[in-house]
Parts: C-alpha cells; structure tokens; sequence
C-alpha cells in the first residue's frame, strides 16, 4: 500500500482524501528538519505547503519518494533540480487559491488608495484623524498589471468592474488573448509611465527578481501606488524604501517579501506603507480547495499513474490518458532503438509528429522518447521526470515539429537522431494498440517493437541471411522471427532479427565479422 506524510498544517479533507483512496496517510506537522530525514524514507508521496523546507539532503534520505505535492502554487521551498534528478515529481495546485489572490490583491489596491490599515490603528490609539487620512478614488485611474495569468486575469476582470482603465504587460500572450481579457497590452516602459496603480502577479523566475528596481521606478509616474501579492523579490525592497521615502512612490501594498518571515523591516516606517503575512491564499475556501486538489493529484498518481499540474514533467490528464498511452508506449521504444544502435555523442533529437497524433499534446510523448533514448546509456537513473534535465546537461538539442497528413497511415512519429558520427532515423506508429516500426534509415520495414532482436546491415546478396542463421543456429540462438528491408536488390540491407535468447558479446563479434556484414547491435525492447 502506498504511503504519504503530510508534513505541514492543511485541511482534514486532504488526510480524507487519500484514506478514500486507500492510501496509508500520516499527519506529523512541525518536524525539524533531522526529524523529517530521519522518517521520509517510509514515504511514496510528501504533501506540503510552504513551511516543510524540502531540500536536496532531505531527498537524498528519501529513497521510496516518488512525488511531492504543494497545497498552493509557489514552489520556492522545494529544490526542483535535486528532485528531478532523483525522479520526484513535483505537483501544486495552480487553481485552487486563484480567486482568493486576486481579491487580496484588490483588498491591497483599495486599502492602500484608501488608508485603511493606518485609520484603523489610529483609531484603536483612540484618535480621530479624519483629515490625516486623504485618500485617492480608483474610479477612472490606471491600473498597470504585469503578467496576465490565472490571477492577473482575474485582478483585470475585477478592476474593469471598480470603473479602472487596464493596461497590461506580458510577453507570452498575443493580443487575441488581451482582447478577451480586455486590456490593452503594452510595453513595459510604457506601462510604468502610464499607470497609477502597479500590480504584479508573475512568478519568481531569474528575469523576474528585481524586476521593479531603481531604474523602473524612475520611469514611473509621481505618485503611484505598487502592489506586490505574487512572489516577494520581484520588487526590490531596497528601491522601494528609496521611493516611498522620496515621494515618488504614494503608497505601496505587500503581501509577500524576499525573506520571510518579517520582522522589524525598514518599509515599516513609511506611513504609505502597508503589509500583510503572505495572506494571498489563506481563505478557509482556498485551503479546503488546495488541501483537496494537492490529495487527489498525488492519489491519481499513485494509484493511477496519472500525472496533473507537475512542474518537472508534462502533465497528463486523466481524459487524454487513454489516447496518449499508445503513442507514449511508442515513443519510448522508438527512443530505445536508436538510443541502442547509434554511436558517438549525441548532438540533436529531431521528432516529427504526423497525422492524428500531430494534433495531441506532444510533450509527454517527447518525454518518453527521450527516457528511452537515454536509458541505454545511463539505465537506472533515467526517467520521465529527469529525462529532460538529463538531455539538457548533455547539450542535446531537441525539435518538435508537426505534419497533418501521414500518408497511408493514421499516424506516424520519426525520431532522427544526429550523432557526432552520422544520422539515424526510425518512424513507428500503432496498430491495434501495439508499437511497430515501419522505417529505418529511409527504408520501410514493418514489425511489433517489442522483446529481444539483432539490429543488422548488411549488403543484400545471396546466401547471406541464411549463413547468420547457421551461425546463430549452431550457438543454440533460436530465430523467432525476421524482418528485412532494402531500397534496391544488391545494395544495403537493414534487418531486424526476433531472438528468445541473450546474444553474448563473443557471438556478435561473430556475427559482425561475417562477409559483407556492416555491423550488428543487440537491441532490447
């Protein structure tokens, strides 16, 4: 049975969720940290939030570990790159505390256009500054919102409904999509000038921390208001401390901060300054949602295989499962074959999608051609989750392209791979729901991809085929199957030989020093 720890504070329905699935679950929250390594080793799965710090020492003592699942959406407690390369999967919940962040976000907006927070601790002083606290409306000001996402369209959709113009910056959305969300994209230097208000919602990534520095406040209008309840180090504290204090920056709004928790901060002695404790998701509906979500991902994954909202794999849905599972079958074992019979370093993998499947969700079967292509060479430390990292590490350049029509067959992929050597190429499909491969190297041939055979060229005249049958004959190497192809008679021949036993080396030396053999390579399928 599979087995997960719940390792910080969230919802009972979580611990519910996995029991209805028939998951052992144990809830054991606020371990220190040699406590944590000293139990993960008993676990499939590990459900956190934002407290369990989940690093590369405590993966490395988290030998059943398979996946990780994140009540919420930001990840920066857990160290992606070490569970990649030890095959963890990294789950969250990207839409379970979207509405509850973007209306903290308008919360924030509002309460610092308005003085809430500093009224309201004047009055507990039991102070009546009414003129002390002049605020600016919203109605008819310009609200700059960098990056358009699950919560930045939401704060959109919502400032349209408080009478605000909105602009927009994000580089990865065309401008149908601006049209659909209402709002008119434009660049960065242009929304800093033009915005009254300025709210963030992208992720913390290496070109997004710092982004609101000194440079960009300086283009930024006298006077603005900024708010920050997407990921603390996208504005820079420093700079805005510098804002705040000249003026240039009327009053500002944060909800998260470089390091948490905070403590005595500089920003605290700004009057225009106002914060809450990373607050963006902490709604009793958001967390019942994440508790929930997070619980039936890592359930489906263990018990089902099925992969959703992962962050160092393509994702899965359990309604494309049954159309994708052939073709990631095929995939693997065409990646296997060439991963198998080529030579020399691996320079580029170039996948072609045609037919049918042109038009399912690729990446998965990428995934999988990529783990097969590479798990001849390093075995037991490939999977689908570092299959990628692997690849990238080793400098492989990777192409995806699509075709619609793919000839006489429904659907047809070809994988090319280009060696410091030479090029190998094999296109396969499926048929019936079993892998074949249907050309190798330019030459059509037509067999199930599938147990132990001989890879072999040769140049196609008589006699030969029968010779490598005598030789593995009289090693006691029964044949269960052959198949051959050519372009032409009396020039190269490839052919796939079906074996029921292990060839050893000693034996395909014998076989490749065979007149007008060119090579042979022991395949596994």
């Amino acid at each position: 049975m599979a087995k997960v720890l719940i390792s910080d504070k969230m919802s009972p329905t979580a611990a519910r969720v996995f029991e209805e699935n028939g998951i052992e679950v144990d809830v054991r929250t606020g371990l220190a940290p040699q406590e944590l390594a000293g139990i993960i080793g008993d676990y499939d799965g590990l459900a956190v939030r934002s407290s369990t710090r989940v690093t590369a020492e405590l993966l490395d003592a988290a030998e059943r570990l398979r996946v990780i699942g994140r009540a919420g959406v930001g990840v920066d407690n857990i160290d992606m790159k070490a569970a990649s390369q030890r095959g963890v999967i990294i789950m969250n919940t990207p839409f379970g505390n979207t509405v509850t962040t973007a209306e903290h976000a308008i919360a924030l907006m509002v309460s610092a256009a308005r003085m809430v927070p500093q009224a309201t601790a004047s009055m507990r002083a039991e102070k009546w500054e009414k003129s002390r606290f002049m605020g600016i409306e919203i109605n008819n000001k310009t609200l700059g919102v960098i990056g358009t996402g699950n919560v930045g369209s939401l704060v959109i959709e919502r400032a349209h409904g408080l009478g605000m113009r909105v602009i927009a910056y994000d580089p990865y959305i065309s401008h149908k999509r601006a049209d659909d969300l209402g709002v008119e994209l434009v660049e960065m230097d242009d929304l800093y000038a033009q915005s009254d208000f300025i709210t963030v919602h992208t992720p913390m990534t290496r070109a997004t921390i710092h982004m609101i520095d000194e440079n960009a406040f300086g283009k930024m209008k006298q006077g603005v208001i900024i708010i920050n309840a997407a990921r603390g180090g996208i504005v820079d504290e420093q700079a805005l401390d510098a804002a705040l204090e000249s003026g240039k920056v009327r009053a500002a709004a944060l909800d998260v901060f470089e390091n948490e928790p905070v403590r005595g901060h500089q920003l605290m002695r700004h009057e225009g300054f106002i914060c809450t404790p990373h607050l963006g998701a902490s709604t009793m509906e958001a967390q019942e949602r994440v508790a929930e979500q997070v619980a039936r991902q890592i359930s489906d994954y263990l018990k089902r295989g099925v992969i959703q909202n992962a962050l160092n794999i393509p994702s899965v849905a359990e309604d494309e499962m049954h159309l994708l599972q052939p073709y990631l079958n095929l995939g693997e074992r065409l990646g296997s074959i060439l991963g198998q019979i080529s030579k020399g370093g691996m320079k580029r993998l170039e996948i072609e999608y045609a037919g049918e499947v042109s038009g399912y969700n690729h990446k998965p079967i990428t995934t999988t051609i990529l783990k097969g292509l590479l798990d001849p060479i390093l075995q037991d430390s490939v999977n689908l989750v570092n299959a990628p990292l692997l690849a990238e590490q080793r400098n492989i350049d990777i192409v995806e392209t699509t075709r619609q029509m793919a000839g006489e067959l429904t659907s047809r992929i070809q994988v090319r791979l280009v060696t410091e050597e030479r090029e190998w190429v094999v296109d396969g499909t499926t048929v019936n729901g079993l892998p074949r491969v249907v050309g190798m190297n330019g030459i059509e041939v037509d067999f199930v991809a599938q147990g132990r055979m001989l890879f072999m060229t040769n140049w196609d005249l008589p006699g030969l085929i029968g010779r490598i049958g005598t030789i593995l004959g009289d090693a006691g190497i029964n044949i269960a199957g052959f198949q051959l192809g050519r372009k032409k008679p009396g020039g190269s021949v490839i052919s796939f030989i079906s074996i029921d036993d292990e060839v050893p080396d000693s034996l395909l030396e014998k076989l490749a020093a065979a007149e007008h053999v060119k090579s042979v390579r022991q395949v596994e399928l």
